[in-house]
């Protein structure tokens, strides 16, 4: 059997959890190193589930320790700018409650802050195509359902 992993890029693989507070509004953190807000999450490590890196990085970026739920979202999206083609999820974080809210603590040197938006709100800080994808997200959670999109757009 060949080994061809040497030769060949790896793909992204990205994974995000979704959270809500009681009024429906969605958790969004301010990256400092670029413009558009973000939902909790980021890129899964070698030898890592999306699971896995989706509770590392609510952990790292947000100083809780939650277990995520289903999947609400897998995003296929394509190669651009340098960048391989890329494979996006988006775990259900459920909602979190005030005392889970107040014990939020931010990296520094990675994450400016945090706020509660509505999809309206979060539609002008997130990036389009996490908009769309955070779109999708809190109507999959609506209807108990898992969407697939292709770079953000229901296939």
């Amino acid at each position: 059997m060949t080994d061809y992993t040497g030769s060949l890029p790896r793909k992204r693989m990205g994974a995000g959890v979704l959270f809500t507070d009681g009024a429906g509004r969605v958790l969004l953190v301010e990256p400092g190193y670029k413009p558009d807000w973000e939902i909790p999450g980021g890129s899964v490590e070698a030898d890592e589930s999306p699971l896995a890196a989706a509770h590392r990085e609510v952990e790292e970026e947000l100083g809780l320790r939650v277990r995520a739920g289903r999947v609400l979202v897998v995003d296929w999206v394509p190669p651009r700018d340098g960048r391989t083609e890329g494979l996006m999820m988006v775990f259900d974080g459920g909602v979190l409650a005030p005392e889970q809210a107040a014990r939020i603590a931010l990296p520094a040197d990675e994450l400016r802050g945090w706020s509660w938006c509505t999809e309206a709100e979060a539609g002008t800080r997130l990036s389009p195509l996490l908009a769309r994808r955070v779109a999708a997200a809190l109507r999959a959670r609506a209807e108990g359902t898992t969407a697939y999109l292709e770079d953000g757009q229901p296939a």
